[in-house]
């Protein structure tokens, strides 16, 4: 149940069993390992279970059952002698990454964001309760008796338990109440970074008040005295902070900061363990502390408690004989390749001193002695890589470098802003909101690029700034400036829509002038009969005059035909005489 054994392994140790000395051990693939203690060898795996990995087991105190949660969403409760399921269901939306069993074994409390509190009979849930913005880590009971003794206890109502999660630096307390409406936390412990392992007295008397040691990732361990009895609305600060440090002797003035991996209290509920130091070799030591001052540093010698023996372990190492010219190919840098060389005696090592004549090696020279390519290792365009971004953003952020932000910030393809904001830590929401914020009241092409980060700094982390006390005043300015622009919004797009008429307009009458003219005379016209009913009483006149002037003419050839035929006659001597007249010349 120590620390490291916890921070080295990311599948949670449970309790120890006392009957039958059995760990048991969640694994990544999803499987359960129980290994016995005593005999020192792995006596069963259940299988079956789990899809995904195991975030957390718990044995139940009175019945030897198994009790674990998973990514896979699920709860599983199993039976150790059969190692089958005895029962499955589904714990959460999202992984399910912690459980605690209550002191009378009828309860399961469990929790992913949210937290529930499980009927073990029935598997209904409970109670529900609000939550952390993100997984919880820790979860735990304070109390095993309610503080109002008047009320006849039921086993579980009027019980306090604290739960911690990563990227927390609060860790909340709650009550079970008979109100079910009643989510939110009654108090919370504030401390200086993430938890990383919490160690509780739990509370038997209503006048005993609860020590909490909480290890942080920096290094530090706080130790809280509380007595709970209600609501709190602010959170409560530590009452002793200890560090360890070195001594700062053997040529090195300055003192380092020695982290301390885990702390727990001893059965006397005063003194404590701690443990600090490397995560492979930790130092574990019992302490009696006087927590009246409020800040402890204890010195410690690491160095001589963990002094390696190195000449054991150099002989056990076999340096391989390689030919000088083979090259050996170095994970890192692609291209980077070097020649292993055999280690030399140790009196011939060489010194690093350049003699007075000599010229130092410029950098390119080094890079070609090492054999790496440097076109290769330079990014086209000295643009970041894609999986950089995150770390680029935090960096600009922190050191607020416009170079660098506007690399990061002038991006334009969607996938690579949502991957950024998803992989940046929690702390630098709110540094980003108001950069975002800044950049917004500037040029409105840099803020169409800003509001595609806007976007998705609210889809994704909508829940951590719902859990902020100062959220109005932090997004105070960007909610006035969104709403300032909306408010033009429609007024723009009137302007719009009639600028959009009037240049439309404008295109048509300059493509109706440059259309040359057509010449509008027909060549060819066709009249059609039917076309012509409405002047036909004109038309029956005109045709009447043609005929009669037809007959006339007909009249005046005929006697000019019978003229020329007399004058023919007459020409040729021929006459129509008659017959008397003709004697009469004889």
């Amino acid at each position: 149940q120590d620390g490291p054994q916890r921070k080295k392994r990311k599948s949670e140790v449970a309790e120890e069993d006392k009957q039958l000395d059995i760990l048991a051990i969640g694994t990544a693939v999803g499987s359960i390992l129980l290994y016995s203690t005593v005999k020192g060898e792995l006596q069963s795996k259940l299988d079956g279970g789990h899809d995904s990995r195991v975030n957390c087991v718990r044995w139940h105190q009175d019945n030897g059952c198994l009790y674990s949660c998973s990514e896979d969403k699920h709860i599983v409760e199993w039976n150790t002698q059969t190692c089958k399921v005895k029962c499955k269901w589904k714990g959460d939306n999202s992984s399910v990454t912690c459980l605690c069993i209550s002191p009378d074994g009828k309860m399961l409390l469990s929790a992913g964001r949210t937290i529930k509190l499980w009927d073990l009979e029935t598997k209904e849930v409970y109670r529900h309760f609000t939550g952390h913005a993100t997984s919880v880590s820790s979860l735990m009971f304070t109390t095993v008796k309610p503080v109002n003794e008047s009320i006849p206890f039921d086993g579980i109502t009027g019980l306090y338990f604290l739960s911690g999660a990563i990227h927390d630096r609060l860790l909340s307390v709650w009550q079970i109440r008979s109100d079910r409406k009643e989510k939110n936390a009654v108090m919370s412990f504030a401390v200086t970074d993430e938890p990383i392992f919490v160690d509780l007295t739990v509370s038997e008397v209503k006048e005993e008040p609860v020590k909490l040691a909480v290890v942080c990732r920096d290094g530090q361990l706080h130790l809280f005295e509380h007595i709970l009895n209600g609501y709190c609305k602010k959170p409560l600060t530590s009452n002793c902070t200890i560090q360890i440090a070195t001594p700062g002797n053997d040529g090195d003035s300055t003192p380092k900061p020695v982290p301390i991996l885990a702390a727990a209290f001893c059965a006397d509920k005063q003194s404590l363990l701690l443990v600090y130091g490397n995560t492979s070799q930790p130092v574990i030591e019992k302490v009696s502390l006087n927590t009246s001052e409020s800040h402890i540093c204890l010195v410690r010698d690491i160095q001589k408690v963990l002094s390696l023996k190195t000449e054991a372990a150099l002989t056990k190492v076999k340096t391989p004989v390689v030919n000088s010219d083979t090259k050996v190919l170095v994970p890192g840098i692609p291209g980077h390749s070097t020649a292993v060389k055999t280690p030399a005696s140790g009196k011939e090592k060489k010194k690093n001193k350049r003699k007075p004549g000599e010229t130092e090696e410029s950098i390119e020279e080094r890079l070609g002695a090492l054999d790496i390519d440097v076109s290769k290792v330079k990014t086209p365009g000295g643009l970041p890589q894609t999986d950089s971004f995150a770390v680029l953003l935090v960096q600009g952020l922190e050191s607020n470098d416009a170079e660098i932000l506007n690399k990061v910030l002038n991006t334009r393809k969607e996938n690579i802003v949502k991957n950024t904001v998803a992989r940046m830590p929690i702390y630098a929401v709110i540094p980003l909101l108001h950069e975002l914020t800044k950049r917004l009241q500037g040029n409105p092409y840099s803020a169409s690029l800003m509001v595609r980060w806007l976007k998705s700094v609210f889809t994704l982390h909508a829940s951590y700034l719902s859990t902020l006390p100062d959220l109005i005043p932090q997004l105070g300015m960007l909610y006035q400036l969104m709403e300032s622009r909306v408010k033009t919004l429609q007024k723009l797009s009137r302007l719009h829509g009639r600028l959009f008429i009037l240049v439309s307009q404008v295109a048509a009458s300059e493509t109706v002038q440059e259309v040359p003219e057509v010449n509008q005379t027909a060549k060819l016209v066709y009249e059609d009969e039917s076309s012509e009913e409405e002047g036909s009483d004109d038309e029956m006149i005109a045709d009447k005059d043609s005929d009669e002037n037809w007959d006339e003419d007909e009249e005046n050839e005929e006697q000019s035909d019978e003229q020329d035929m007399t004058v023919e006659k007459e020409i040729n001597g021929d006459s129509d005489l008659e017959p008397e007249n003709e004697s009469e010349e004889e």
